[in-house]
């Protein structure tokens, strides 16, 4: 979930379990970042280490927390170059491919999936819905192609991860100490030890793959039992996953996005650069000739998303508050028209066992 500020559009979570396998480090970041760790450095204990310690008093301080009990956590936790590895960027910049990354989120596994998930909780779903205006698909669709329901949600050690990141991996430290504190915090308004969590290779957890510090700002207890659980069950994650949504600004009934339709004199690429915000007003698409596919004008503010595929001519869309909404999760256009359609496809798959049903 990604509620995660520049990272990448995730994939679904890989396999890892400690002992942590140590394998060539791709990327010429992943090697400036190595680069600035002595190897005695990189393995030495994290509560031996200056910067750790300093972290430790620090946020407990900040936090009443134990400085000790920070320290001993952080004795236990272990650099994993096999995080550095996957959350470094490519060194050559890849070529965007719209068909391609869609490929792995709208296939029959997550489709097929997600008609179950929502068959077996439809009275969650139903509830979700009407309590935060959250349709249901949508919730469906995120959890789909975040975790396929569940079946992924990473075997990476939260504690680990996150200070093997905060400490580790330059290009991104004051966001994952960021995430490092949060952890703490979640440990102890759970009553869990911090070493106990396990999730991504970014450090998200669980079905909806939250970060620590999205866990604390909107995570709900959905089924009313006292905790909050992402692991066991998906009741909780899918009234986090609207409340989420909400807090982020989701509107009931209204649409998400559309096929644009551009005249030839339309300077796409100047609209796209206007950003992933919907602040293009109807009247400024109109006069650069952008109708919506079927020709009539653009009713609300949109942005421009250009869907480009290598060899194939660009899918324009108009995507409104909501599609903006869902980049909250990721910050990827391409990750949010995946939630959409899949979401979309789940939607009509709903509608025609329903027409079936009432035709028995």
């Amino acid at each position: 979930m990604i509620p995660t500020p520049s990272l990448p559009a995730r994939p679904s979570s890989p396999t890892q379990r400690p002992p942590y396998r140590q394998r060539k480090l791709g990327g010429i970041l992943a090697a400036f970042a190595i680069a600035l760790c002595t190897p005695a450095l990189a393995h030495a204990s994290y509560a031996e280490r200056e910067d750790a310690r300093a972290f430790a008093a620090e946020i407990a301080s900040r936090h009443a927390l134990d400085a000790g009990e920070i320290e001993r956590a952080l004795a236990g936790a272990r650099h994993d170059p096999e995080v550095i590895r996957l959350i470094t960027p490519p060194s050559r910049k890849g070529v965007r491919s719209w068909r391609s990354y869609r490929a792995r989120f709208l296939d029959r596994t997550r489709i097929d999936g997600g008609m179950r998930f929502w068959h077996e909780h439809a009275d969650t779903l139903e509830r979700a819905e009407r309590e935060t205006g959250v349709p249901a698909e949508v919730i469906v669709a995120i959890i789909g192609v975040e975790t396929i329901y569940g079946r992924n949600t990473g075997n990476f050690e939260t504690l680990s991860t996150l200070a093997t990141l905060a400490f580790d991996y330059p290009p991104r430290a004051e966001l994952f100490r960021r995430e490092l504190e949060a952890l703490f915090l979640l440990a102890r308004e759970q009553g869990r030890d911090p070493a106990s969590y396990y999730g991504s290779f970014a450090g998200a957890l669980g079905y909806p793959q939250f970060l620590p510090s999205s866990m604390r700002a909107y995570a709900v207890d959905f089924d009313r039992n006292g905790a909050i659980d992402f692991e066991g069950d998906p009741v909780d994650a899918i009234g986090s996953v609207a409340n989420y949504l909400r807090a982020h600004g989701w509107q009931a009934g209204a649409p998400v996005a559309e096929r644009a339709r551009l005249s030839p004199a339309t300077d796409a690429a100047g609209l796209v650069a206007a950003g992933i915000e919907p602040t293009l007003a109807p009247a400024l698409l109109a006069d650069n000739g952008i109708t919506t596919a079927d020709g009539r004008p653009v009713a609300a503010a949109a942005t421009l998303v250009d869907l480009e595929t290598p060899g194939a001519d660009t899918e324009y869309w108009l995507g409104y508050r909501n599609f903006y909404v869902i980049t909250r999760y990721n910050r990827s256009s391409f990750y949010a028209m995946s939630v959409f359609e899949l979401a979309e496809a789940l939607r009509l798959g709903r509608l025609v066992e329903e027409i079936r049903a009432e035709r028995r």
